[in-house]
């Protein structure tokens, strides 16, 4: 699993103007048609998988330029524009209750999309692991309340999902594409993405393998010096509730860290509880580096930097509608020019 980055954003309030979401499903919808008969559904994940495009494709279609809104709108239009028979794409998963809705979608699309028993098992794995690493394994402040599984016809997958910290009132983004499958637990970052850092448990990072490695020690063999440092009542990070967890753990013998975090019931606490009994056992150090770094069209929807130009933006739906209709006939002059407009920007 490669994981391709992280993004922060302030909490806006609001709801998006329906005259400016009705042009954003159409837009979105032809944009990502024109990649999707340039260059396949493989290449559409790897670009909406990249924070900095999947950012300027928000901003394209007119909303906040650095709203967390962008997210849920922008996913949202793509969902209600790409039909998965056509394009070979289907978006599942969204905001708060739909998103725990992804496993019975996936379990759908193996109906529509050339899926084996095995590939849609593993499929909503990934979806529920990929959730895990971001609200317990990396422990950044940050409660997921948005999850998007972007699904291709050939069984590779981006996963956008985004986190709300109460306190600052910023939203982040995570980032995940299927490409060159390794691990979800080990160092699946290659570019994260915000404002703000803070104080991040990171259980993914490379600075903490030792520590994954001896929590698993600790789960399977050590127990004992666990329920040791319990009993003392000093350590006020391994509640009952939390040792309880560790010894269904114990009984169900993990392999590794992956099969820890992805045990049913395994959570925040849980993660924090065997990081810091290994450090204090054993001395493996901890990372507590947020792994972030950055910030960045038709305007926006409140008038930042510019109002949306209605007229402009219609417009510019035309010919890409234009241009997507006669390349299907045959004629790709029109595509090709708008691909000869990039040497004079």
């Amino acid at each position: 699993m490669r994981r391709v980055g992280i993004s922060d954003l302030p909490l806006h309030g609001g709801r998006c103007p329906p005259w400016l979401f009705k042009r954003m499903k159409r837009l979105s919808g032809l944009i990502s048609e024109v990649i999707i008969y340039e260059y396949g559904t493989d290449e559409f994940l790897r670009r909406i998988a990249n924070p900095f495009f999947f950012q300027s494709f928000g901003c394209v279609l007119g909303f906040d330029w650095h709203s967390s809104g962008v997210t849920t709108t922008t996913l949202g239009a793509l969902k209600e524009s790409l039909d998965p028979e056509k394009h070979g794409i289907a978006i599942l998963g969204g905001k708060g209750g739909t998103s725990r809705k992804t496993p019975d979608e996936i379990e759908r699309m193996s109906q529509v999309f050339p899926l084996t028993e095995n590939e849609t098992e593993f499929l909503k794995y990934a979806s529920r692991v990929s959730a895990k690493v971001d609200s317990s394994a990396v422990q950044d402040g940050y409660q997921l309340y948005h999850h998007n599984f972007l699904l291709s016809e050939r069984g590779n997958f981006a996963v956008i999902q985004q986190g709300m910290n109460e306190n600052n009132r910023y939203a982040r983004r995570y980032h995940w594409l299927s490409e060159e499958i390794q691990s979800f637990v080990d160092e699946p970052h290659t570019a994260i993405c915000c404002d703000h850092r803070g104080k991040t448990l990171n259980m993914v990072s490379v600075e903490n393998e030792d520590s994954r490695k001896v929590s698993v020690d600790l789960v399977k063999d050590s127990l004992g010096e666990i329920r040791k440092y319990l009993m003392m009542g000093r350590h006020h990070w391994i509640e009952k509730r939390v040792f309880s967890k560790l010894l269904d753990l114990k009984e169900f013998q993990p392999r590794d860290y992956e099969e820890i975090l992805a045990f049913h019931g395994v959570g925040p606490k849980t993660i924090r509880a065997l990081a810091l009994t290994s450090k204090l056992i054993y001395g493996t150090e901890l990372s507590w580096k947020d792994p972030v770094k950055f910030s960045f069209a038709r305007g926006g929807k409140d008038g930042t930097p510019y109002p949306v130009d209605r007229k402009t933006y219609d417009e510019g739906n035309e010919i890409l509608r234009e241009a997507i209709g006669n390349a299907r006939l045959g004629s790709r002059e029109k595509l090709h020019a708008i691909r000869r407009l990039e040497s004079f920007i």
